[in-house]
């Protein structure tokens, strides 16, 4: 009999926990689009309220179509159909969903400053001792856009055909493999693997089994180096405890952490969600740390080292040859 699910941490009230000025500025343009739909656009709002889903509204705003629950998925509430979505489009583009408003919002600081500044380059004399130093601001510049579009790409990724692999949850590389002498949601003991995921890293996270999400919990902390080892426990972080599907019910932890540079976790699961493995779940946005924990039972064979590099999705971090002991499911 698999486990209980356990009530929804309070502190998340929305996919992004830490909050961040450009999902206040999402918010508020929100405010200014459902004005704008409800005078402009009534027979679109009918449409959309027609073909809503649910009987409650999880969000602390008036819903009209599915992007006011951009932010809110994690609560139960209104919802549509994905054939009812007219925005689904979006969950095909190369980059995660989730980081649009910021690859717009900081790609456009970027090229326009560096518009600007070629301009005023253009515009100066070609014998002014800054003009060297304003080309290299302009190139600066336009390498900035060329990363913050690369950290929010979101590519295809598809599982191996193995019934006992685990898959990685993040892209990066392997800081740390540790044994746990006894974890209370494993119920005895454990095996960590911590992934660090430099800039350059695909950042959104993936599950690593066919599983049952149990809780979640957050935790507010630092911003250490997410690649020292002090950041698994002082560092700000979100917890996914999974329950595996199709039998076993063995349990899992996926960790995401903050880092000194990434501040932002991003997940949009609540208890009783399930996963296939290698979906995706959220993301920690500009660099940042995921761990694995894994029950330390007969039949766990890793298939990773240190300092291995690995790919959400589709490397292997271990296999279960065999069934759960006994106790690891309740």
């Amino acid at each position: 009999m698999g486990r209980a699910l356990e009530p929804m941490d309070p502190q998340l009230t929305s996919i992004q926990p830490g909050g961040g000025v450009v999902i206040r500025l999402e918010l508020a343009w929100g405010v200014v689009r459902r004005l704008w739909l409800k005078t402009f656009r009534r027979g679109y709002v009918k449409r959309m309220a027609a073909l809503r889903q649910g009987d409650s509204n999880g969000c602390p705003h008036e819903v009209l179509d599915p992007r006011d629950v951009k932010f809110y998925r994690n609560q139960p509430g209104y919802w549509w159909k994905s054939e009812d979505d007219p925005f689904i489009g979006r969950d095909r583009l190369p980059f995660v969903r989730v980081g649009l408003a910021e690859l717009l919002v900081f790609s456009v600081l970027a090229w326009g400053s560096a518009a600007a500044l070629a301009w005023w380059l253009v515009s100066a004399s070609p014998a002014s001792p800054l003009n060297w130093a304003g080309w290299l601001g302009v190139s600066v510049l336009l390498a900035v856009a060329v990363i913050i579009a690369w950290f929010f790409r979101n590519p295809k990724r598809v599982p191996p055909d193995d019934d006992e692999a685990v898959l990685s949850p993040a892209d990066g590389t392997v800081v740390e493999i540790r044994e746990i002498e006894h974890d209370e949601y494993i119920g005895g003991p454990a095996v960590l693997i911590g992934i660090f995921l430099s800039l350059f890293n695909v950042h959104v996270n993936r599950s690593p089994r066919p599983a049952r999400v149990i809780g979640l919990s957050y935790r507010r902390g630092k911003f250490l180096n997410a690649g020292r080892p002090e950041a698994s426990q002082e560092n700000e972080q979100l917890a996914v405890r999974l329950e595996e599907t199709g039998g076993s019910d063995r349990p899992l932890i996926v960790r995401q952490i903050t880092g000194l540079v990434a501040r932002r976790i991003v997940c949009w699961l609540k208890p009783g969600d399930t996963l296939s493995a290698g979906e995706v779940f959220g993301m920690i946005k500009l660099g940042s740390r995921t761990e694995l924990v894994l029950p330390r039972e007969e039949g766990l064979e890793l298939s990773v080292e240190l300092g291995q590099v690995v790919r959400a999705g589709t490397s292997v971090m271990a296999r279960f040859s065999s069934a759960p002991k006994e106790g690891h499911a309740s």
